[in-house]
């Protein structure tokens, strides 16, 4: 029978432990690189689900806007101011005869309009 040897191990023996630690560690590591990598890819694809949810909410919301905006009647045109050009004036006095021709301002109401607009 062979004699065991007690103490220190030898140069073969301590390279062996060497490389089974090493080894472990590698095998270790990679398996958390892996781990992390899959969280990181699942929180990059959840990021990306909800991205595509706010977007989709945002082109309903645009599309219903421009539906309505569709459907409202256009808003009155603005008022000229007071001291118009010539040619606005002609065509104020021009409304407002087709207006009394029209029965919606009586003989009186298009007289006084008249007067408020020629001073």
């Amino acid at each position: 029978m062979p004699m065991r040897r007690f103490g220190r191990p030898g140069l073969i023996g301590l390279a062996a432990r060497t490389a089974v630690v090493a080894g472990t560690a590698s095998a270790v590591g990679g398996a958390m690189s892996r781990n992390q990598q899959q969280r990181a890819q699942g929180q990059y694809e959840q990021q990306q689900y909800e991205a595509a949810q706010q977007q989709a909410q945002i082109d309903a919301a645009a599309q219903n806007a421009a539906a309505q905006y569709a459907a409202a009647p256009a808003p009155a045109a603005a008022a000229p101011p007071a001291a118009a050009a010539p040619d606005d004036m002609v065509a104020k006095l021009q409304q407002l005869a087709a207006l009394k021709d029209s029965g919606v301002l009586s003989q009186e109401e298009f007289v006084a309009a008249k007067q408020k607009l020629l001073s």
